[in-house]
Order: structure tokens, then sequence, then C-alpha cells
């Protein structure tokens, strides 16, 4: 077995049993794990979306076809890159799915070089997806911490205002105000104002707060 780590995750679905073969032969040669599937509803069932991986589908396929897999992980809020194969004619849907957000499309037959470039591509967006969810992640978990009140006032430092205003907005004395301040500053393991606005505004929303 190699000790040299792999470069990445790729996934191939594709309901022509030569053509999984012949991807996974070129991939696996080039050091990428490869893990193949013969249809769209096979790989949905098996896809761990915890992994730094890109996707390779075939536009036509028996059952599910990929422009409805691109649906579903689009439902799925999947941020995995995909990269159509097409054959003959399949050309306009292959341009509807790179308006839905497919990286790319490659024609039948593909030359070795332009797939294992959109492969590196892909996996390069992945790698920082996946650093971005993660610390998205951590951002909501620590959110998650605070109460309805608490996510009240952080809402109102974001916004800049002052103790007594924000007194003022929820009714609670300014004493109160600054309990639910170092509360906050604790939950969050911010250390300054600053590092607070960072993480309340690097995440989505304070919507995550508990009551």
């Amino acid at each position: 077995m190699s000790l040299i780590p792999k470069k990445g995750t790729v996934y191939v679905v594709d309901d022509d049993e030569a053509v999984r073969d012949s991807l996974q032969w070129l991939l696996e040669g080039k050091d990428y794990r490869v893990k193949c599937f013969d249809s769209a509803e096979s790989f949905l069932s098996r896809f761990d979306p915890r992994e730094v991986a890109c996707l390779i589908a075939d536009i036509r396929m028996d059952g599910m076809s990929g422009l409805d897999l691109q649906d579903r992980l689009m439902e799925r809020k999947s941020p995995l890159p995909i990269v159509f194969i097409t054959g003959h004619g399949d050309v306009p849907m292959a341009v509807t799915t790179m308006k839905k957000g497919a990286m790319d499309f490659i024609e039948k037959p593909f030359k070795e070089d332009e797939l294992i470039a959109l492969v590196e591509r892909m996996l390069d967006q992945a790698r920082s997806a996946f650093s971005h969810h993660q610390e998205q992640a951590s951002r909501d978990a620590l959110l998650s911490r605070l109460t309805t009140r608490e996510a009240q006032v952080l809402e109102r430092i974001v916004a800049g205002r002052l103790n007594k205003q924000i007194a003022d907005d929820l009714g609670i004395s300014i004493k109160t105000v600054e309990a639910h301040r170092a509360n906050i500053m604790e939950k969050l393991n911010a250390n300054t104002v600053a590092d607070l606005l960072k993480i309340a505004l690097g995440a989505n929303s304070t919507g995550a707060a508990k009551a």
C-alpha cells in the first residue's frame, strides 16, 4: 500500500461500466481516491457530505439524470463541485448545468490532461468550501450557546448601539446590558469587541441562538 497521501476523493457517477472503469483507472493512476457509482440514486444514498471531494457525472443516465442529481445536491445545499460528461448533442444541457453552478463539462471522448486539470480545479474549490464550512460550523456552535436575550444584545452591539441605547431598546437596565455583554464575551471566547464582531459578522445570522 502506498504511504503517499491521496490527493483527494473523486466521485464518478455513470451508468456505463466501461466509462467508470476507464475513469477509475486514469484517476487512481494519478493518485486520487476514486469512488464509482452506477446511478445517481446509488450515489445519493452513500454520498458523505463531510468528505472533501468532487463529482464527475454523466449528464444522461437511466433513472435519475445528471441534471436531476445536480438539483438534488442543490436542495441539500451541497458545495460539492461538479463536472459533467456529455455526449454529442448534450451541450445545451451542459450549459444549463453550468448556469446552476457546475464547474464545467467535458465531451466524449475526453482528453486526459483536460480532465485532470478540471479535477484539480474542483478539489481546490472543495478544500476552500470545506474550510469555509468548518469555520461557519464553529461560529454557529459558539452562537448557539447564547440565550435569546444575549442574541438580541449581540445583534445591537454589532449594529453599533451603545449600552444605554441597547437598554432602552430592550427595556432593561444598563447593568443588565453590561452583564449580558460579559456573558456574551465569555461564551464566544472573545477577548475584544473586534473578536466579537468577527464571530458575529462571519456567521449567517444570530438566529441560531436558543431560547
